[in-house]
């Protein structure tokens, strides 16, 4: 092979290292979560509560309470999924809890959205959340409420506003984690005869 020919296919050393870093596509599909899924679904939660407020849980939950969890929001029916990779890793969850115990407010739910630390920025978030919306809508929910730490959660603020979500409260200095006080952001998005964004 002529030397002009090897340079024409082979680029030098130097130009290689510049090259962008190869794309791998980002894949996933949402599905109902299953009780095998509990495992990567702590690991995912328990992330946060050692390095974020985005949650005001300082103690890493059990197994034994996520089965505990698990079993209720399928006992009333509430939706709870999870977005899995091919290869069968959980990337992310979502799930509505009873807002209250008390009758009344059985069409009432918060909701609850976390995201593995190598799946955010990808656009997990919103799908999830669209997701889980539909999901409530179909199980005959009529009112979500988010309950989101006023330092710390600004993209999931963001991402609850975009879907509709009202702020309809904040209140102050009633969490204490990482040697600060912390308050709260209330939002709400009611489900009667809406679209997953109105």
């Amino acid at each position: 092979m002529l030397e002009e020919e090897y340079l024409a296919h082979h680029r030098p050393l130097q130009a290689q290292r510049n090259l962008p870093p190869l794309e791998v596509p980002f894949v996933y599909e949402i599905r109902d979560a299953v009780e095998t899924d509990l495992p990567d679904i702590r690991e995912i939660y328990n992330h946060y509560v050692a390095n974020s407020t985005v949650t005001f849980d300082e103690t890493p939950m059990t197994i034994r309470a996520w089965r505990t969890k698990f079993a209720h929001v399928r006992k009333v029916n509430m939706p709870f999924l999870v977005a899995q990779s091919p290869s069968g890793q959980i990337l992310g969850f979502a799930y509505v809890y009873p807002w209250k115990e008390k009758a009344a407010y059985r069409f009432t739910v918060e909701d609850s959205i976390y995201l593995g630390a190598a799946s955010t920025g990808k656009g997990l978030g919103p799908v999830l959340m669209e997701a889980l919306i539909e999901a409530s809508r179909e199980a005959g929910i009529k009112e979500i409420i988010a309950v989101i730490a006023d330092k710390g959660a600004d993209a999931s603020i963001a991402m609850h506003r975009n879907f509709g979500f009202k702020e309809i409260g904040h209140m102050g200095k009633v969490g204490f984690k990482f040697d600060r006080w912390l308050g709260t952001v209330l939002m709400q998005k009611s489900l009667k005869g809406s679209g997953s964004r109105k």
